[in-house]
C-alpha cells in the first residue's frame, strides 16, 4: 500500500493544508485572455498569492477561463484570496491592455466555482488543469 506524504504549513496558531480547485471566467465569458494577457495573468496570480498568505501550485489559462490550484491559510480564506485576485488582476490588465476595456465594462464575472481538494490525490488535480490546453 502507498502512502502518500501530506504537506503542512502553518501560521502563528494554526497548522494546515487547505487546497482548492478555483474557477472563474471573463464577463459574459468572452475570450479575452490571449495575446499577452494569460501570461501576465499567471504573473499578477504569484504576486497576489504572495501577498495574501496562499500559494499558487498550478495555473492554466484557457481564452474564456482560468483553472487554479492553491493553497490557502484558512484565517485569510479562500473568498478574500479569490477576491482580491480577481480586483487586482482587473485593474492591472485593463491598465496594461487597453483593448480589454473597450471589450468589457469590468473583466470578470462576479462568480467563481471553488471546490476543496482534499478527497482527490493532488496529482491528479494537477494533470487535470496542465491538460486542459490540449482539450
Amino acid at each position: 500500500m502507498k502512502k502518500f506524504l501530506v504537506e503542512y504549513k502553518s501560521n502563528n496558531n494554526v497548522v494546515y493544508s487547505c487546497k482548492y480547485h478555483v474557477v472563474f471566467c471573463p464577463k459574459y465569458r468572452r475570450k479575452v485572455l490571449v495575446d499577452g494577457v494569460d501570461e501576465r495573468l499567471k504573473v499578477i496570480a504569484k504576486e497576489v498569492a504572495d501577498s495574501c498568505r496562499a500559494e499558487v501550485l498550478e495555473m492554466e489559462v484557457m481564452p474564456d477561463h482560468v483553472y487554479i490550484l492553491c493553497e490557502v491559510d484558512p484565517q485569510f480564506g479562500i473568498h478574500r484570496f479569490v477576491k482580491t485576485l480577481k480586483g487586482r488582476s482587473s485593474r492591472i490588465l485593463r491598465e496594461e491592455f487597453p483593448w480589454l476595456k473597450k471589450r468589457l465594462p469590468s473583466l470578470w464575472t462576479n462568480s467563481y466555482f471553488v471546490s476543496t481538494v482534499g478527497g482527490a490525490p493532488l496529482q491528479v488535480i494537477k494533470q487535470y488543469i496542465e491538460q486542459q490546453k490540449g482539450v
